[in-house]
């Protein structure tokens, strides 16, 4: 195959469970209130998955919207990448669940883990084998059940996090002027301990977090803002620079929701006005690797983003890693 004129996001979807746990009923499960959590996040509610849902059946059912939202069958798919912390299973990945799900078999599956940056990590990939000419249509998929790795009596970390999934379907173009023109994928795994969640106590690092209990979410909260609120203004002044963008010619910064006083503060010292940056934080809460793509579905759904747009996708998380991504659509 010869690589083709353009690369592009051809369609998207989402799936959050039906259950909605607001932060009025956090205030009777532990020391909180929904002021409280409002003012220091953002976050007035967040989306728990049911009894019967896995990771994997969020994933595919995002993944079939956004297969429809693009006009093809499972069929028309070449690979499907999932981002995702929250495998179902060690082995099978999520993604081959994923793709004996919809039905696309042979599609090729693989998961990636670089946990809230996942799902901007995967466009980067998938643009890029899109662009290479071998593949022609790839799904990323960001899909994540966090409720059940969140220790319910750890305040710091209880408030924050939601389930969700959100896909893309990444594909070839005519259009040379619709592409990635520009990515970036880094971490610095030295601060892992900031964020992390241990299986046994020989992962508990002596100088690291630790709630006491095993499989649940470990976070330093502290060192994680400092290091969002540095990370998230520079990743983006850094894409902007390296396109020649103004905030003029950015039509939607879409970033990771981890906190909204962090993306205020990246907003107000790059110029960016209110209207340009998108913010769902409030309904969803930290969704982790779905978040960026479950804003994308609600953008392009509400028709806010049109072909020859340009958008800039940032996100960071545990790693810790941070990715960025800039599209003319």
């Amino acid at each position: 195959m010869s690589p083709p004129a353009g690369v592009t996001i051809l369609g998207s979807g989402m799936f959050v469970p039906d259950r909605v746990l607001t932060n009025f009923e956090l205030e009777k499960m532990v020391d909180t209130s929904d002021q409280w959590i409002a003012q220091r996040t953002g976050i007035r509610q967040r989306h728990i998955c049911a009894e019967g849902d896995t990771t994997a059946s969020m994933g595919a059912a995002a993944a079939a919207d956004a297969l429809s939202d693009a006009g093809l069958d499972p069929a028309d798919l070449d690979l499907l990448i999932c981002a995702t912390l929250t495998q179902d299973m060690i082995c099978p990945a999520t993604a081959c669940q994923i793709v004996d799900r919809l039905g696309a078999v042979p599609c090729g599956a693989m998961d990636i883990a670089v946990a809230c940056s996942g799902f901007v990590a995967g466009l980067n990939l998938a643009a890029n084998c899109v662009a290479s000419g071998m593949y022609r249509n790839v799904a990323v998929i960001g899909a994540e059940l966090l409720s059940r790795i969140i220790d319910w009596e750890d305040r710091g970390t209880c408030i924050l996090f939601g389930d969700g999934a959100a896909a893309a379907i990444v594909g070839a173009t005519d259009d040379p002027d619709r592409r990635c023109l520009f990515q970036r994928m880094h971490s610095d795994g030295s601060r892992w301990r900031e964020l992390y969640c241990p299986r046994s106590e020989a992962d508990v690092p002596p100088d690291g977090v630790f709630n006491g209990k095993l499989d649940t979410l470990q976070m330093n909260g502290r060192e994680v803002y400092k290091f969002a609120v540095t990370t998230f203004q520079n990743v983006i002044r850094d894409a902007m620079e390296a396109t020649g963008l103004t905030p003029e010619d950015v039509k939607m910064v879409i970033p990771h929701q981890s906190n909204r006083r962090i993306i205020d503060s990246a907003r107000q010292k790059l110029g960016l006005p209110e209207e340009k940056v998108y913010v769902n934080l409030d309904r969803y809460g930290n969704t982790s690797a779905a978040s960026v793509g479950i804003c994308l579905h609600e953008l392009r759904q509400a028709g806010r983003l049109e072909t020859g747009d340009k958008v800039i996708f940032v996100a960071f998380g545990g790693g810790l890693t941070w990715a960025s991504s800039v599209w003319q659509l």
